[in-house]
């Protein structure tokens, strides 16, 4: 079981802009911080969700977090999108995984996958 996860970030402010944005439809929101440094995501009290500042940063972490539907699933896209990420795979199902995985992959700045999914049928 995994506790938290850390990716690393080239440019903390525009890194933490883009996470307030992008996570808030999936109530993932900034907790708090070590400084200048790091940043922790999560739901009160726990932040499990953290980026910070690298000298160099390896691309090509992919993280995905679980959305209560498809349209949290949608919300996340144009959250993200709009805050700047690059598309990697617009929202939609993927029956390859399994019939009902309904997810959507975006790029943030520093080339991490970053997934929101939903393992739900379309309710």
């Amino acid at each position: 079981m995994l506790d938290h996860v850390t990716i690393g970030v080239s440019d903390f402010e525009r890194s933490k802009a883009f996470y307030d944005r992008a996570l808030s439809a999936l109530g993932i929101v900034r907790l708090y911080g070590d400084g200048e440094q790091f940043a922790g995501y999560g739901i009160r009290p726990k932040a499990f969700f953290w980026i910070g500042m690298r000298g160099a940063v390896q691309t090509g972490a992919h993280i995905a977090f679980t959305a209560a539907d498809h349209a949290t699933v949608d919300r996340f896209y144009a959250d993200a999108i709009k805050a700047g990420a690059k598309d990697n795979g617009a929202p939609g199902l993927r029956p390859n995984y399994h019939a009902h995985y309904y997810g959507t992959f975006v790029l943030d700045s520093d080339g991490h996958n970053i997934e929101a999914v939903c393992h739900l049928p379309q309710g």
